[in-house]
């Protein structure tokens, strides 16, 4: 039996705010996905399939960010495309994946969702700022699987 998404129309509507928010800041593309369960084994191998599907792979700088999560299975995967990975300390995506495990504890979804992708843009903005220029390369609205 499917699960009710825990995500009300407001949840939804301040995740995408933080996406944008966040990427006022850093030319990096954040995507949030959200499925009931993980068909993978392993979460991080689920991300990499959700984030080719995406097409977040292609970006000019490489700098796409994606948001897993699988709510039933309570499991989540933060994934950053290689030009972040090889720009950022090994570390970089421990604070948030911590913020994200402190609020998914309290079934706080969009919350954690939201402050994590906030705090991203905050930290990405150290790596890859804001151009000018910039282009939103991807959409901003939250995907299902």
């Amino acid at each position: 039996m499917m699960q009710a998404p825990p995500f009300s129309d407001t949840d939804r509507e301040q995740i995408i705010a933080a996406i944008r928010a966040a990427e006022m800041a850093t030319s990096g593309e954040v995507r949030v996905h959200i499925e009931q369960n993980c068909p993978e084994a392993e979460v991080m191998e689920r991300a990499k399939q959700v984030f080719a599907q995406l097409g977040m792979n292609q970006t000019e700088l490489k700098n796409g960010v994606l948001f897993y999560l699988a709510f039933g299975d309570r499991k989540f995967a933060v994934l950053g495309d290689q030009g972040i990975d090889e720009r950022v300390p090994v570390d970089f995506w421990k604070d948030i994946r911590d913020l994200l495990r402190t609020h998914f504890a309290k079934d706080a979804f969009g919350e954690g969702l939201s402050k994590a992708i906030e705090l991203a843009g905050q930290q990405l903005k150290l790596y890859f700022p804001r151009q000018d220029n910039d282009t939103n390369e991807l959409s901003d609205d939250i995907s299902f699987g």
